[in-house]
């Protein structure tokens, strides 16, 4: 096996964050003017055909994945992403780009808060006070007691708490299954769930809104693909605090393209959050390394 690579890594993965920001702020776009279900059913369509390449690309073919063991949890998995897809459309067309995301970025604390439970993993105490740190940075956000509160602001918490979900899954899931299964897994229950919606509520894009369909289509293949190849290539452990650079460029674009305005709850509370995130980060490190070390000092 190769010597992992962080600085090509870390480049592959910047690229990919920079194509799902791109996505977002198309998705935005779209969302303004056609349903959620058929944007997301499209989107759908081209993972599976990804996925099905995928498949040839890793197992030569389709056997390894059609026939895994954990049917069921993969079918949990493709629902619950296929869901936060549709929530977060429709953040983005609510609330903007930029407080979407602010909110968004709680799901690694709530990774954090929901491993204990589902994957048996131990939260120390350290750990609880960043996620409880994190919350408090979503009230700065969310400014419950301001007067300009709205039920929309919890709309992409409920797709920060469904990635969360997903994410766990994906990590129990990948104990007995290989990640090209996994993906067409989800690919596959993903377009099976919106494309009924989706043909229902369709109605015709005009030829501009599907050139930016189609971009939408493409680009998602294409930042999938550097987010596979980034943590094929580098260490896990060393990409994550660069999955944060994502809400500075949906900042950018939110301000420069939709003329969105950062405000300042929002700013702080995302700070607040990103804190807390890698703290939780930095903190899951240091006991993997105590864990790794622990079997080697004498007794």
């Amino acid at each position: 096996m190769a010597e992992p690579d962080n600085r090509k890594g870390t480049l592959y993965l910047v690229g990919a964050i920079s194509v799902f920001a791109a996505q977002d702020g198309i998705s935005r776009h779209l969302g303004a003017s056609y349903n959620v279900f058929s944007i997301v059913m499209l989107r759908y369509w081209v993972f599976v055909l990804f996925g099905l390449w995928l498949m040839w690309k890793v197992h030569g073919g389709l056997s390894k994945g059609l026939l895994v063991t954990n049917w069921r949890l993969q079918t949990l998995r493709g629902v619950l992403l296929a869901a936060e897809i549709c929530v977060m459309q429709v953040a983005f067309v609510k609330l903007g780009l930029i407080e979407s995301h602010a909110v968004f970025v709680t799901s690694p604390l709530m990774v954090a808060a929901l491993s204990g439970p589902i994957l048996g993993e131990k939260v120390g105490w350290r750990r609880w006070m960043a996620i409880g740190f994190g919350c408090v940075g979503v009230l700065f956000i969310l400014k419950p007691g301001g007067g300009v509160f709205s039920l929309w602001s919890l709309v992409p918490l409920l797709g920060a708490f469904l990635y969360a979900l997903y994410g766990l899954l994906t990590r129990l899931a990948g104990r007995t299954s290989s990640s090209a299964a996994s993906f067409f897994w989800m690919a596959v229950v993903g377009a099976i769930a919106m494309t009924l919606p989706g043909i229902l509520l369709w109605r015709p894009m005009t030829p501009e809104d599907s050139l930016w369909m189609a971009t939408l289509c493409c680009s998602g293949v294409l930042g999938h693909y550097l987010l596979i190849r980034s943590y094929e290539v580098a260490e896990a452990s060393a990409l994550q605090p660069f999955a944060y650079l994502q809400l500075v460029l949906i900042a950018v674009f939110g301000i420069t393209i939709f003329g969105e305005v950062l405000r300042w709850n929002v700013a702080l509370g995302a700070v607040i959050v990103v804190a807390a995130g890698l703290f939780t980060w930095w903190r899951q490190q240091m006991r993997a390394r105590k864990a790794a070390i622990a079997p080697t000092i004498p007794r």
